[in-house]
């Protein structure tokens, strides 16, 4: 598997946003000027309507007519704020519920989404042993937004999160994010907070309406961890075609690595060790309708710290990069993503965690998925969508280990999902799917997955 991985190449790339200090920034007008100047202009249409009666002149009629709707649509869109926001619509990289507070005109937005997950594991094994997995029914997540746009240049916006249905069971509630904007024009803007991480398709966009599967992929698990969130500052904005998001943010504690990935070495924004920081950025071409296509780099140090018994501390040098398209074209919806990472000082990392053979973290992490899936319903029009979907992921979170460590096969994972699943409206999703898990020590577990997903 990892061969077939790395046949994507080794991505060695930079992306750098220079970005100056805009001292004096070109003057907007406020959504109170903007209604008041949309509301005389359509009065002047309105009066040009009449003029044009007076005159029979029918075509003029017709296209003052025109204007006249496309101006109201837009003072509709100003004056109701968050009401007016479309389903299908985000900003920034955000799910569309992340997103109210955005279309708000000023005050508090709520919104929020949740995911109830059924999971049947295989009795058995691949290589026929008992699985010893349990079937489960569990309230995944229960999320809500809240937001709070103080005039048209600061706004608040957070994401308060509930898993597994109850704190007292394994549950936990969590800050997921946290941040103040600071609007300046759409180039550049500043964001401050414990804000996601920029990387990949699935951790800015992970409502459960905007992708497909009853499960997020392992890929966005293990290697770029979603849901990753940090503390730090940074910019965004859209550039012509391309929109970017770049932050400086705290590092991970790689005490929390394993063979299995570094998704343990998020720190949440809870009390994070902060010796080491980390930069990442993200680049994306949105010009095209229904296409969204880029990359995006994580670079830092993850010790934090950490006591090397051979001596001093372990670096731990922290290199992920991955490329993504999204491209949704009439009824057909297509997605691929790959990712890398790069670790360093493992040795040392593998001391101070006292793991030995093939409990090495790995030097090396990468995999990619391909996906595909099509609306059988678009034909048809109205607001229901039926698709089937297939997916292919293959990773390796130990593609190379430090010398004197042995590689883990069970960690060489390929996993094909067939699925399908129904949108009656945008906002309600019915998912049900089935995955063949293999890896390289014959030990997957397959299973069949049904989910109820939603959005407010």
């Amino acid at each position: 598997m990892s061969t077939s991985a790395r046949s994507f190449g080794r991505f060695v790339a930079a992306i750098a946003f220079v970005v100056g200090w805009i001292a004096a920034p070109a003057a907007a007008a406020t959504t109170e000027e903007r209604v008041k100047a949309l509301e005389a202009e359509v009065a002047e249409l309105e009066a040009a309507v009449a003029a044009a009666h007076e005159r029979s002149a029918s075509p003029d009629v017709a296209e003052l007519a025109r204007r006249i709707e496309l101006v109201a649509a837009e003072l509709e869109q100003l004056k109701l704020g968050e009401a007016a926001v479309e389903a299908d619509e985000g900003v920034y990289g955000l799910g569309p519920a992340a997103s109210k507070v955005y279309k708000k005109a000023k005050g508090v937005s709520i919104g929020g989404y949740g995911e109830l997950v059924y999971q049947n594991f295989s009795g058995s094994r691949d290589d026929g042993a008992p699985s010893g997995k349990t079937d489960e029914l569990d309230m995944l997540r229960g999320v809500v937004y809240l937001g709070y746009k103080w005039n048209d240049k600061w706004l608040l916006n957070t994401e308060l999160e509930w898993e597994h249905g109850s704190t007292g069971k394994k549950g936990e509630a969590s800050v997921e994010f946290a941040y103040v904007d600071r609007l300046i024009r759409p180039e550049v803007n500043v964001r401050a907070g414990l804000v996601l991480i920029p990387m990949g398709l699935l951790n800015e966009l992970h409502e459960p309406t905007v992708f497909l599967g009853a499960r997020r992929t392992g890929i966005e698990s293990a290697i770029l961890p979603t849901t990753w969130r940090e503390s730090g500052v940074g910019l965004f904005g859209e550039v012509g075609g391309f929109s970017y998001r770049t932050y400086v943010v705290n590092g991970f504690d790689a005490a929390g690595f394993t063979a299995a990935g570094i998704r343990g070495g998020r720190q949440k924004g809870s009390q994070a060790k902060a010796e080491d920081f980390a930069w990442v950025g993200r680049l994306d071409w949105t010009a095209t309708p229904g296409l969204l296509a880029g990359g995006s780099l994580y670079v830092g140090d993850s010790g934090q710290g950490l006591a090397d018994p051979a001596g001093g501390t372990v670096g731990v040098s922290t290199r992920i990069f991955e490329l993504h398209a999204d491209w949704k074209w009439r009824a057909l919806e297509l997605r691929g993503l790959y990712a890398d990472a790069d670790l360093g000082d493992v040795a040392g990392l593998n001391r101070a965690l006292r793991l030995v053979g093939s409990q090495s973290v790995g030097e090396a992490m990468d995999g990619y998925y391909v996906q595909a899936g099509c609306d059988v319903l678009a034909a048809r029009g109205g607001d229901s969508r039926l698709l089937p979907f297939a997916r292919w992921e293959t990773y390796d979170t130990q593609a190379a280990v430090s010398a004197g460590f042995a590689r883990n096969p069970a960690n060489d994972v390929d996993v094909l999902t067939l699925g399908i699943q129904w949108q009656p409206i945008d906002q309600v999703v019915v998912k049900a799917d089935w995955q063949d898990v293999d890896n390289g020590a014959d030990t997957g577990v397959d299973q069949v997955n049904l989910a109820l997903g939603w959005v407010f």
